[in-house]
This record gives C-alpha cells, sequence and structure tokens, in this order.
C-alpha cells in the first residue's frame, strides 16, 4: 500500500500517502463525538440519492425510432420544423440545418405515435394523449382508451384519436374492421376516411357519427392513407406493396403500382409534379411509370415520408435511427441526399474516447458502423460507415454481402493521424483486422493479418502504441504479432514458437516508451515482453482466467478484469498485485482509469457502475443503472464518463462533479446497496432558437401579469432612490465656500439684471413694505399635487396616481414632499396614514421593490414621531437578532463542509 502511495504521490503532488486508519483520512483530528455524528448524519443523507460522484448530462446519437414524424410549419419563423418521438420524449429539429431546438418533457410509457397542428403537438403514450405547449410543458391529458392509441389526426378544434376497439364511440368488431390508417379527405368537412387492416376504407361524419360510404377494398390490408394535390383523389398502400391512386367521390382507382420490396410504410405527394414515396420509389403520375428510385435509403423500414411544401424537399425517419432530407435537384426527377442525422442502428459494443482534448467518443455498434460523436455539437459527429471486404464486387452479390461483421474491440490514437491511419479494429469471428482513417472518415488501406493464419482463429484483442506508429493484435489461437501502420506489414510476434499462450489472448498493452508488452490469456498469465527483441521478462500466475485488461500509461498501473467477477491492479514497474478488489455479481464488461490514475470505474452486467480508489484501495462510488452497461470511458480531461448499454442506441455522458466542487467520498461498506440513477436525456443547443407554438410568441406577460410572488424592481435610474439618505451630506458638500457677489450696478440711469437678454429691475421695496406680517395659518396651509392626490386615493383605496408623482420627483423635491406631510410641515395624521398604505400596497404587489424601501427609510428619518422611532429601533433590533443567527449558521456549515472535505 505505501509503494503504490508513493508510487502516485511521485506522479501527482496533489495527491496524499494513505494512512492505515480510515477515521484519520475523513475525519480532522479533535471532532467532538456530537459532532462527529452529526457529520456521519450528514454523509448518509448525501449519500442517498444514487452517485456522489457522478450526475446524468446528456445522450449522443439518439435521432428517430420506428414512430412517424410529424411536420410542422411556423409561420412567424418562416421555417419548418421536424418534429420526432424518442423514447418517452419528443425531439423538434429545423430542417434547415436539422439542429435540434427543442426536447419535451418525458411522459410514463414510450410514445406509440404523434401528431401536430399549429397550436400544439400530441403524442400518444398508452391509452393516454397529451398535447404539448412549446413543444416542451405538457397542457392538457386525454383519457378514456381501453387499450393503447395507435392513431392521432388533428382536425381543426378536434383531435381524433384511434385503438384497436373504439372509435367515436362506437364499438367495432377487430376482426372485421381493424383500424390501421387515418386521414381527412381535403374540402371535406367534418369527414374522415379509415383504412382498416382488413383492407376496406369506411368515410365518417364525425359531427353526427355516421357512416357516410363503405369501400370494399383491394383485397390487402391499408397500411398509408394520404391526401394528393388533386381534391377528391387519395393515394393508398397496401401491405401486398400496391399503391393505388382512388378517387373517393366517384371511387374510381384512377391508377395503381406495384413494388415488390414490401408493404408500403408511408407515401409522399410532392406539389406540382405527382411523385410518390415507397421504399423509396418515385413515380411519375402524368407518365405512369417509375420514374426513380433510392435504394437504401434506410437501413429499417421507413416510419413516414414528407414533402415540403412548395420546395423539392423529403424529410424521411426510420427505424434505423436516422432523419434524413433528400432533394430532387437530379437528371431524370432522381434526389440525392441532403442532410442527415443519424447513430447506431443496432447497441453500441465498444466505447472509447479519441484524442487528448475529450471532445470527440468513438463508438462501434452492432450495425457494423463506427462512428465519432462529439460532446459539443451534433456538426462536428462523423461517421466512418461501414467496414468492407477487400475485393471487387462480382455480378449478383448484393452489397450487404460485402459489408464486414461488427467490431468487437478497437484502439485508436490521435499521434499520428494527420499521417496515416490512426484507428484498429477487431471484427466478430474474423483474424484479419482492418484500418481506419479518422480524419478522411473512412476505412483505411491495410487489412492486417498474420503470414501463416491459424485455421479457425480469430482476433481478440488490439492495442496502438503510444507514438501511433505500431499495432499490437493478440488472437484466439494465442498469437500476438505486431504491424506497422503506415505500410502494413506484419514485423514479428511474441513467443518461441509464435505463440504468447497457450489459450485465447485476452487482453495486450504497450507501456508509453515502447519498451514493454503485456499480454493476458485465458491461461491465466499475464507475460511481459520486451517490445523491440519480443523475448519474455516475466510472467505473474493470477487466480481466474483474465477477461480483459486496461493499461495506465501515465501512472503505469495495469487493472485486470477475471473470469471470478474480481479485480486485479498491477503495478508494471514492480510486476505485482497491489489492489484487488471484489463486488461485482456479473461479468464486467468494460474499465476505464480516471486521466491521474487515481480511480478505476468498472462496468459489470450486474447493472452497476462502481469507481473505485487506488490510494485507499477502497469503493467511494457505486449506482445502479436501468440496463447494463456494456462500455465505459473516461475522458482525458476528466469532466465526462461514457456509458454504452445493452438494447440502447445512444452514448450517456454523466459529469464528474469533483470537478465542480468539493465531493464527500467516503468507502463505502461491502453490504452497500446502490440506488438506482436515471439515464441522462437528450439536451437541446442553446445555440438553436427554440421553437415556440403561434399564439404564445404574440402574448406578451407585463409586470402585473407575474403574479405576486414574484419581486419587480422599478425602471428608474439608481440617482433617483440611492441617494435618498445621504441628501444632507450631499447639500454640506455643494454648499458654497464664500457668499455670492452681488454684480456691479449698470451704467444706466435705470437698474437692469445681468444676463444675455437685459432686463430691468422691479423698484425696491419700501421700508413699510419690507416690514413682517401676521398672516393666518390657513393661508400658508396649501396643499401640494401629491399631497391632494395621496388623500383621494386613501379613500378610492388605488395609490398608482401619487406613486407615478413620485417617480417623477427628484431627490431633493422627494424629501419636500415627505416632509411636508408631517405636522412641522404643515401635513396631518391622515396623509402619514395615507402614506403608510401606500408602501404596504407597494410590498404587497411586489412592484418597485427597491423604490419601496428607499421611500420607507427616508419617511422614517423625516418623520420625528415617537412612535415611528420606537418602530425604527425595533426593526434595528430584530434584524441585529436575525443577523446573528446567520452568522452562526454559515459559521456552523463552514465548520461542517472542512469536516467532510
Amino acid at each position: 500500500d505505501r509503494l503504490v502511495a508513493e508510487k502516485l504521490r511521485r506522479r501527482d503532488k496533489r495527491f496524499l500517502k494513505a494512512e492505515p486508519s480510515c477515521c484519520s483520512r475523513l475525519f480532522p483530528v479533535g471532532l467532538s463525538s456530537s459532532a462527529l455524528l452529526h457529520v456521519l448524519s450528514l454523509r448518509s443523507a448525501l449519500l442517498a440519492g444514487g452517485s456522489s460522484l457522478f450526475s446524468g448530462f446528456r445522450v449522443l446519437g439518439l435521432y428517430s425510432n420506428h414512430v412517424p414524424h410529424a411536420l410542422r410549419y411556423h409561420q412567424k419563423h418562416r421555417e419548418f420544423y421536424l418534429v420526432t418521438a424518442v423514447g418517452k420524449s419528443l425531439h423538434t429539429y429545423n430542417v434547415n440545418r436539422l439542429g435540434i431546438v427543442s426536447i419535451s418533457n418525458s411522459l410514463s410509457d414510450d410514445i406509440t405515435c404523434i401528431a401536430a397542428d399549429r397550436m400544439l403537438v400530441f403524442a400518444a403514450a398508452g391509452r393516454d394523449v397529451s398535447a404539448f405547449a412549446r413543444n416542451k410543458e405538457v397542457v392538457m391529458r386525454y383519457h378514456g382508451h381501453k387499450q393503447e392509441v395507435r392513431l392521432l389526426l388533428p382536425l381543426g378544434d378536434q383531435l381524433l384519436s384511434a385503438d384497436s376497439n373504439i372509435y367515436l364511440r362506437l364499438q367495432f368488431d377487430p376482426n372485421t374492421f381493424d383500424v390501421s390508417a387515418m386521414m381527412h379527405p381535403s374540402t371535406y368537412l367534418n369527414k374522415v376516411l379509415l383504412g382498416s387492416s382488413q383492407g376496406a376504407l369506411q368515410l365518417w361524419n364525425i359531427k353526427t357519427s355516421k357512416l357516410l360510404f363503405t369501400f370494399p377494398g383491394w383485397s390487402a390490408g391499408v397500411t398509408a392513407l394520404q391526401q394528393s394535390p388533386a381534391v377528391d383523389v387519395v393515394g393508398i398502400g397496401t401491405a401486398m406493396g400496391r399503391i393505388i391512386i382512388h378517387n373517393i367521390r366517384l371511387d374510381e382507382t384512377l391508377m395503381s403500382f406495384m413494388q415488390d420490396w414490401g408493404p408500403i410504410s408511408s407515401l409522399a405527394f410532392r406539389t406540382g409534379i405527382g411523385v410518390l414515396r415507397g421504399h423509396i420509389a418515385f413515380w411519375d403520375l402524368e407518365r405512369r411509370q417509375l420514374a426513380a428510385q433510392q435504394r437504401h435509403a434506410h437501413n429499417t423500414a421507413v416510419a413516414a415520408a414528407t414533402f415540403l411544401h412548395g420546395e423539392p424537399l423529403l424529410v424521411t425517419n426510420g427505424a434505423d435511427n436516422a432523419i434524413k432530407v433528400w432533394i430532387f435537384d437530379q437528371e431524370g426527377g432522381g434526389a440525392r441526399l441532403l442532410r442527415c442525422r443519424q447513430g447506431h442502428s443496432a447497441p453500441p459494443t465498444a466505447i472509447r474516447h479519441h484524442g487528448n482534448d475529450g471532445k470527440n467518443v468513438l463508438s462501434a455498434g452492432q450495425d457494423g458502423t463506427l462512428q465519432s460523436f462529439s460532446t459539443v455539437h451534433e456538426r462536428f459527429n462523423k461517421n466512418l460507415g461501414h467496414g468492407w471486404f477487400k475485393q471487387k464486387k462480382k455480378k449478383g452479390l448484393s452489397y450487404e454481402a460485402l459489408r464486414l461483421p461488427a467490431i468487437t474491440a478497437f484502439s485508436s490514437t490521435a499521434a499520428r493521424q494527420s499521417d496515416w491511419d490512426s484507428i484498429v479494429a477487431c471484427h466478430r469471428g474474423r483474424l484479419a483486422t482492418t484500418t481506419w482513417n479518422y480524419q478522411r472518415c473512412t476505412m483505411g488501406a491495410h487489412h492486417l493479418q498474420p503470414p501463416s493464419p491459424h485455421r479457425d482463429a480469430i482476433a481478440t484483442a488490439v492495442d496502438i502504441t503510444s507514438c501511433g506508429n505500431f499495432a499490437v493484435i493478440g488472437s484466439s489461437c494465442g498469437r500476438v504479432d505486431v504491424y506497422n501502420l503506415q505500410s502494413g506489414l506484419h514485423r514479428g510476434c511474441y513467443g518461441d514458437d509464435e505463440k504468447a499462450h497457450r489459450g485465447v489472448v485476452r487482453g495486450v498493452a504497450t507501456d508509453t516508451l515502447n519498451q514493454l508488452t503485456l499480454t493476458a490469456g485465458s491461461d491465466s498469465l499475464l507475460r511481459f515482453w520486451r517490445f523491440k527483441t519480443r523475448k519474455q521478462e516475466e510472467q505473474l500466475k493470477l487466480n481466474a482466467a483474465p477477461a480483459s485488461m486496461m493499461l495506465h500509461r501515465d501512472s503505469g498501473m495495469l487493472a485486470l478484469s477475471l473470469d471470478d467477477f474480481t479485480l486485479l491492479v498491477v503495478d508494471i514497474e514492480t510486476r505485482r498485485v497491489v489492489r484487488k478488489f471484489a463486488g461485482h455479481h456479473g461479468n464486467i464488461n468494460d474499465m476505464t482509469f480516471s486521466p491521474d490514475g487515481r480511480w478505476l470505474v468498472t462496468a459489470a452486467m450486474d447493472c452497476t457502475i462502481r469507481t473505485w480508489d487506488l490510494p485507499s484501495g477502497c469503493l467511494v462510488d457505486c449506482f445502479l443503472v436501468a440496463m447494463a452497461p456494456v462500455g465505459v470511458s473516461m475522458s482525458p480531461t476528466g469532466d465526462f464518463l461514457a456509458t454504452a448499454h445493452v438494447d440502447s442506441l445512444g452514448v450517456y455522458l454523466w459529469t464528474n462533479k469533483s470537478l465542480c466542487g468539493p465531493v464527500g467520498l467516503r468507502p463505502l461498506p461491502a453490504d452497500y446497496q446502490p440506488a438506482v440513477e436515471t439515464l441522462p436525456g437528450v439536451t437541446a443547443d442553446e445555440s438553436e432558437q427554440e421553437v415556440t407554438s403561434e399564439e404564445v410568441d404574440d402574448v406578451y406577460q407585463s409586470a402585473d401579469q407575474l403574479g405576486v410572488e414574484l419581486v419587480t424592481l422599478s425602471l428608474l435610474p439608481e440617482s433617483r432612490w440611492k441617494s435618498l439618505l445621504h441628501l444632507d451630506d450631499i447639500k454640506r458638500k455643494n454648499k458654497p465656500v464664500a457668499p455670492p457677489v452681488a454684480p456691479a450696478a449698470a451704467p444706466f440711469f435705470l437698474p437692469t439684471v445681468p444676463g444675455l437678454t437685459p432686463r430691468f429691475t422691479a423698484p425696491t421695496a419700501t421700508e413699510q413694505e419690507t416690514q413682517s406680517h401676521l398672516l393666518r395659518w390657513g393661508s400658508l396651509s396649501q396643499r401640494s399635487e401629491f399631497s391632494l392626490a395621496l388623500e383621494s386615493a386613501l379613500e378610492s383605496g388605488s395609490f398608482d396616481r401619487p406613486l407615478r408623482l413620485l417617480k417623477d420627483c427628484g431627490p431633493s423635491a422627494l424629501s419636500v414632499e415627505l416632509t411636508c406631510l408631517t405636522s412641522e410641515g404643515g401635513g396631518a395624521s391622515s396623509l402619514l396614514l395615507a402614506f403608510i398604505q401606500m408602501i404596504d400596497s407597494m410590498l404587497a404587489s411586489g412592484r418597485d421593490f427597491d423604490l419601496a424601501h428607499a421611500y420607507l427609510a427616508l419617511f422614517l428619518k423625516v418623520s420625528q414621531s415617537e412612535p415611528l422611532l420606537r418602530l425604527s429601533a425595533r426593526l434595528e433590533a430584530g434584524w441585529a437578532e436575525l443577523r446573528a443567527s446567520f452568522n452562526q449558521s454559515l459559521c456552523l456549515l463552514s465548520y461542517t463542509k472542512s469536516a467532510l472535505l
């Protein structure tokens, strides 16, 4: 233990030497028993919420599923928006850039169908239908279905929803008419056309709930209904692959087409040209022939296809987790791919961070593709495509037969990626490994295979040296070969008899300086080889066969996961096992080190993700997930943890809480029961404009509409109210030093007033006139406009007018107005009461919060009445007591935080 602690402290000066006592590491010396119990209770409360080290951030690579999309046009933004369903949430994209602009709140169940009108987006989940406003909040829920809702159709102010049993509150026999498609014919008021899986069609009036007409059908189930640009003409898709253009007013079939690709999943008409879309098949309705076709548009069945009105663009989505926009600018009416957002169509098998900046995550999926997801923005995502056999396509051989199987393991480096291929991948059931070029986003030029291949052998492990020049590959027959990545040539193999192990090679690794090569095999041996001479130096016998291996090159720590669900950490310098961890109850699928080598994060089939602290040798974090993790990778910068899970198409990111603030970690007991952490969802890009409903865009919320639970400030400048309490100091500073001097008399016989415009002075008053006269108090008691408004407001109860008058006054005028309210200034007690009620109404409404407190402070200073002075003293005493309590609580909280650390 001391050796490992000394080694880690030497590589990172922040590490402290591990003490043998657990309490001395976690709690400061001199802590009392009561304080210790308090800290322990705080720790248990903090750890009760799941992971104390990681929190869900977002998921990468999820765009669409089998649910047909909905297309909206926003009048104010003048832009089309695409709404897709991903699990329990709705994603909204702008069609111009295919950038995600909004994520809805999650529903209780997976979404089965969606629809949209000008104002709202409707989503059906199970038996309930939810209406979303601003593409986020659920504003209304509709209940009443006894089975799962399958179809939604907004029709004016009404929403039609259909399940397998109920429609228009009438009971239908699913054996005779099972609703499978639904549409509203254009210009048909209150009419709905229904298609059934038995092939028949029915036209209903939803206002009178009457059946108007029944179409016998074409002996095949109806799978799609679409209104054409022509009135009364409807496109019908069947389960047998037939497309019918039918006039529902005359009950006459105008034309029909047949395709051999299976059932029709979606139909779309292009305005003005009349093109139908099948799988993808483009039919010319004027010539009644196939105009063009687009094969392999999606890897799975297309969920929906929609033409943008007035534009040569077609939007498609499918269950292959892809959204594609096609543009018709080719000769002969063909289309080409314009924009695409695509993730894995099958769950990922392995993930690793690429590069030293931690901004890209490489992911290999069961669909055979290798993709790179950016943690910064989706526009930096890369699809390196499928692997292909190194041979020319033969006649009659499909492209599917030339694709390589899925990638099982890969290794990458950014050292020489601008010079040659920087990724090497092993494929399921193949001995030859492939190289990939990250910058060109294509498969590389080399297929690495040993010169004398063993029969039925496959590649099982791969590693690229830190310099990026060599690749070390292990196989199931026990061989470990070295290849040059620049030329693709074989440079040798390990072992005297060309076999490094007597069993399957489970892991290979090379150190930082290319001096050592480490191999682990199913024969329970860990062997150390010289990289250049390929001679064995030492071997280490393990307790069980290793399942996988991971080397942290900077610290020289090698992690091994064994078949008995235990973990071993080996120091490659001393060649000794320095740590042994046990706690998993299933196969350990993957593991990764933190950038500083202090933590080891493991993911297993028991649905737990555990973090082990190497200096203390303890488990410090553990949490459960809903789906078993199959891959885990910590970014080189330590900010994110990426995970991949069974039956999930996305790559999930978890933030490292220790980078944002202090995290209290403690050793977890052996019987610790972890809590379930919810997998993170998709977050909208902040740079994209958020789409909202058109009705909400036009509604302005003033300060009066915000509610009394919020406090608003005035829009007056600070100079109008901040200097009210310092008027005496301001007047004292602005007082002139010397008294003003009278100007010299003008040299005319009449006195004048100095200035730009000459004026004559008034005659001086006589001595008799200058004598003072005693006037009655009533002649001086003239009320100001504010005082009169305050008196009238006391009777009406509305103080808006006196408040407006005060807002127009400056600091000096405001002081004069408040002085006039007192008895010394000619006021009355009723005016003082009215002013206090005005301040009370301001505080109750929550408006002009700053002005209310400034006016009240000046009022308490100006009015020197005994009750107000007592009230001011009582307020000061209460605030002093409250401030002392605050300081004591803050001191205790700071002490507790320091004890936790």
